[in-house]
Parts: C-alpha cells; structure tokens; sequence
C-alpha cells in the first residue's frame, strides 16, 4: 500500500482535512515535532492513520522514518518546509530541495533571489541588529514594511513611516529579554503602494500546481481591503480582474517559482497591484490558508489531494475552476489586545443567508486571545454569489449581523463583526 509521510505543524489544513483529501492516494502517517506534539494531537492522528514524533537530530529522524517505508512526504505548515526538504533529502523523496526551501522562508534570500533573475525588483534589507536601521532605510526608503525575516500570517509585519517610530519599533521587536514574540532577524523592504482596486483590495494571490518545473495555475484569489496593518480579511474566486491584467499576474507568479527553483508542489504566490504593473509580495511553497476550502467552495480541485499527488510523481487530476459564479470565505479578526472572547451572536442568522455553505467559530467562547498583529481569526464563513456585487452584498449584511463581545479589564465590549477591521485602539481605546 502507498504510504505518505506528512510533516505537520499548524498551518493550512487540518489532520482530519489532510486525511480526508488523501485517503485515495494511500496510508498517511503523520511526523509531528517534538514541540508540537500534544497528547490530543497525537491521538486524533493515531486515529487517522499512523502518527511519528520527531525527536532528536534530522539523521536520526531519517533513520526512525524510513523504517516507515514512505513513498512520498509533504508538508501542508509553512514552519515546517525546511525542515520537510531536509527528511526528504535523507529519505530519497520527492520534494523541494533544501536550496529551494530556503529561498521559500528566507524573505531577505528570496527578494535577493527574484532580482537576480530579473523577476522582480523590490528592495529589502536584512537586520539583526536596530544600529542596522538607519542604513537600511537609507537603502530601502520610507514609509517601508518592517516585518520577520522568516515568519507567516501576518506576524510582526509593521508599516514605519517615520525614523524614531522604526527605531522604538525594531528595539522592541528584536529586545534580548527573552520575549517569546521577539524576532532574531528582520527585514526591512520598500513599501509597494497599491492602485486603487476598491471596494477590492489592491493584491491578489496565485494558486499554482508544479510537477517536473512545470507550472499549472488554478485560480487567481481575489482579496478584500486589508484590515491595519497588514491583516487578511476575506478572499474570493475568480479575481475581479480584467483579462491583460489576470495574464500579468500568472507570468509573474510562474516566473518566480522559476527563478527560486520551484519543482514540485502546491504554492501560493501573493502579488500586490500598483500603478506600475504587479510585484512579488511573497511566495509561498506550500498551500496558501482556507485556499482548499475555497476551492471546493467553488467546484474546483481538492487541493490537499493535489499536493499529495504530486508528492508521489503523480499529475493532477484533470480540472476546471467554474467561472459562473463567484465563491468566497469571509474571516473576522481577532482583536490585537489580550482578551478573552465571552460570546458570539448572529451565527444562526448567518448561516440561513442566501448562499452561505458554511459557518464556523474557530475560538470557543471563554478562550484567552493573546493578542498581536498576525492574523488570527475568530470564525470562516464560505459562500457562493452570482457575482462579485452580490457577493458583496451578503458579506456586508454578515458583518452587520454578527457580534463578538470580549472581555477585557475594563469589562465586556461588543462590537458587530465590521468594527473588527478597523485598528483596535479605535474600538477599545
């Protein structure tokens, strides 16, 4: 029976959704680092098929997996992509290379990787250190974006406008005090200014499929406005793009895999809309967040089960994403303050609108927020519309049905699900 291992960690697809998407293509065992293995976890994947804890060095890990005879290994976590290419070199595996992996999660190595093959020139500045601030605004210019050399979702990614801002800023995300949200390295890159796209937002992404180097796109994901400063909102299918510009788009996005050695695998290439044409604002080697379900959503592929098809040397399944209507998921946002989330109202209202296919809380009522600028969401809404001013419409009477109310030192405050995309200080000063 064909066995696939599945390095996993938290990311764009659950255990039982990996599970699922692959039950056709063979037996899953899951490899779950040691830090990430809770008992609960290690259960639900026992359930599911066989279950790994990856302890001590990678040698090691290699010897422990290959007992395990696996014909194929992925990652759907974009924290575990170096760590899938090295197993799968030990291993013999199919997989992106190690070289690759680096340039997928080093942002600094990537942009240095896009401007060599003459794919994209944005520039960007490693830092290690706040004395290196003031050289690489030099270098980069203002307002730019300060964010992790290496992080996901949004985490620490910061607009700085002006000097003395950035310099608070770059101490107190590097501060040695041993703050588990302090970063080790950061980059610094030009800010890449959007055209104006609305009610859209100003980038899109792209949901690509590459077997042997060759590159398969299946769908151009629209976006809504990002909420402050740099957080996921809402996307759709298809991108309400005009033809030249979907073309764009995707020659950029094939281009970029290229150029940082993309061979195999499901990627998710972010790309912003300026006044000058599209630029890279990261590419991912991994499947891209909700992008499955959205897919589905859609009548599109299963995406879970396309990554594990290639995984094993196979094709995609033939496909094709219908364009008659238009699906899209809606998120609200978590508040950026610690809190704790007392209650949420409207979700049986929501789910009994036209179109909507699923509701979803993803944090229970009376569970602590921590807080922070990534995206972390509340709930998924998935729906289907005629078309996107339809889709519009129902996203607008969700956000005006539903009420989150969080508990905060103060005392309780309910805001409607809109009020989440503005900057917290301006809801609960």
């Amino acid at each position: 029976m064909t066995r696939l291992l599945v390095v996993y960690d938290a990311g764009a697809a659950t255990p039982r959704e990996i599970a699922a998407g692959l039950r056709t293509l063979g037996d899953v065992t899951f490899g779950v680092p040691a830090s990430a293995a809770t008992p609960r976890l290690l259960t639900i994947m026992a359930e599911l098929g066989g279950v790994v804890t990856l302890e001590a060095g990678v040698a090691e890990q290699v010897r422990a997996l290959a007992a395990q005879a696996p014909d194929a290994i992925l990652t759907y976590s974009d924290r575990e992509l170096r760590h899938t290419a090295a197993l799968a070199e030990g291993l013999g595996l199919l997989y992106h290379s190690v070289a690759t992996a680096e340039l997928l999660t080093d942002k600094h190595r990537q942009r240095e990787a896009l401007r060599a093959a003459g794919v994209d020139r944005v520039r960007s500045c490693p830092l290690t250190r706040p004395d290196e601030l003031p050289a690489a605004i030099e270098a980069v210019g203002l307002p730019a974006v300060v964010k992790p050399r290496r992080g996901a979702s949004s985490r620490n990614t910061f607009l700085v406008s002006e000097p003395e801002h950035g310099a608070a800023l770059v101490r107190a995300l590097l501060a040695p005090d041993g703050n588990e949200r302090g970063e080790r390295e950061l980059v610094v890159e030009e800010l890449l200014r959007g055209r104006d796209c609305a009610p859209y937002g100003d980038y899109v992404s792209v949901e690509s499929l590459t077997r042997d180097g060759e590159v398969t796109h299946v769908a151009v994901s629209g976006k809504m406005p990002l909420a402050p400063p740099f957080r996921e909102v809402g996307q759709f299918w298809p991108a309400a793009l005009s033809r030249p510009d979907r073309q764009a788009v995707e020659d950029l996005a094939r281009g970029a895999l290229r150029a940082l050695g993309v061979r195999v695998g499901v990627s998710h290439t972010e790309i912003k809309l300026t006044p000058d044409g599209p630029h890279i604002i990261e590419v991912n080697g991994r499947l891209g967040g909700t992008i499955n379900e959205l897919s589905l959503t859609a009548g599109g592929p299963d995406l879970i089960e396309a990554a594990g098809r290639l995984a094993l040397g196979l094709g995609p399944q033939p496909f094709a994403v219908p364009d008659d209507e238009v699906s899209y998921v809606l998120f609200n946002l978590a508040p950026t303050a610690r809190c704790t989330l007392e209650s949420v109202d409207g979700a049986r209202q929501v789910r009994a609108l036209p179109g909507v296919r699923t509701y979803r809380t993803l944090i229970r009522p009376g569970s602590t927020i921590e807080g922070g600028v990534h995206s972390e969401w509340l709930d998924l809404l998935y729906g289907r519309a005629a078309d996107h001013a339809t889709m519009l419409a129902r996203m607008d009477t969700a956000l005006d049905t539903l009420r989150f109310t969080f508990g905060l030192p103060s005392g309780p405050v309910t805001v409607r699900a809109r009020s989440l995309r503005q900057r917290w200080e301006d809801i609960a000063p």
